[in-house]
């Protein structure tokens, strides 16, 4: 336990590195869906967004999520902390937790107007891979880290439960937006516990009510419990839209064109 927390910004980067470098090599090897535009503009902006929300983040919010943790366990702050339970047991219901609270969050920020206006950015992709997993707003990713530490304090979860959650669902977001196909017999199985890229591009499709579909980043069965889950597209993978019917030009592309998004009236 001591290694992952004094090792945690090592560990979440070598993950986060490895599996974009690992997605992106699957997507040139066993590509979904035909590419209608040119990694190297979207590839750009994606990953300028990134930068922009790293330095965004780090400037606005002095105490991340795991700072939250290690003080909240030392001043005896949580529901948790007063809760004897094997820690394992306890780490694993924090995990699994996080991730149904990540499910919330996500269906709020689709059904709620002014964070819809930030969220859009994230599906004003006009493809899918695994770049559109790790594109925000900025302002959404403070938003998000703030009600992650407002959970984190309340429920008293320990640090490494967050870390292993934060590696957890930066993997499974990359993951999930690849555009890469699986094996139709091995995508059946994996969806019942884990949300796959067929699954997840659903959520991407133009039709809005396909966009209101399929809201869970990690595990699926959030979206089964709640009867928001999609079986398959009703234009197929390989026909389907990706992407909102207002920002499909060129200038929503760059990175200040993204930025500018939330602020726009269409």
């Amino acid at each position: 336990m001591e290694s992952i927390l004094s090792n945690e910004g090592l560990i979440r980067l070598s993950v986060f590195a490895g599996v974009l470098i690992g997605m992106m090599v699957l997507e040139a090897l066993l590509p979904r869906r035909r590419r209608e535009l040119g990694r190297g503009v979207r590839w750009t902006s994606n990953l300028g967004i990134v930068v922009v929300d790293t330095i965004v983040a780090r400037l606005l919010i002095p105490l991340p999520p795991v700072a939250a943790a290690l003080w909240a366990s030392e001043n005896g702050v949580g529901v948790l902390h007063g809760i004897d339970l094997p820690m394992p047991l306890i780490i694993a219901g924090c995990v699994i937790f996080l991730d149904f609270a990540i499910y919330v969050q996500h269906v709020i920020f689709h059904k709620v107007p002014i964070f819809w206006r930030l969220h859009r950015m994230h599906h004003a992709d006009t493809e899918i891979d695994v770049t559109t997993g790790i594109r925000f707003h900025p302002i959404e990713i403070i938003l998000s880290l703030m009600i992650k530490i407002a959970i984190v304090l309340a429920f008293g979860i320990p640090a490494v439960a967050v870390i292993i959650f934060e590696v957890i669902l930066n993997a499974s977001a990359m993951f999930n937006h690849a555009n890469m196909r699986l094996p139709l017999g091995v995508d059946r199985i994996l969806r019942f516990v884990i949300v796959t890229p067929d699954m997840h591009r659903i959520h991407h499709s133009w039709h809005p009510d396909e966009t209101d579909s399929n809201y869970g980043f990690s595990l699926s069965i959030w979206d089964r419990l709640f009867m928001t889950y999609r079986e398959q597209p009703l234009d197929g993978h390989d026909g389907m839209t990706i992407g909102l019917k207002s920002f499909r030009d060129e200038k929503d592309r760059g990175i200040i064109g993204l930025l500018m998004i939330p602020f726009r009236q269409n």
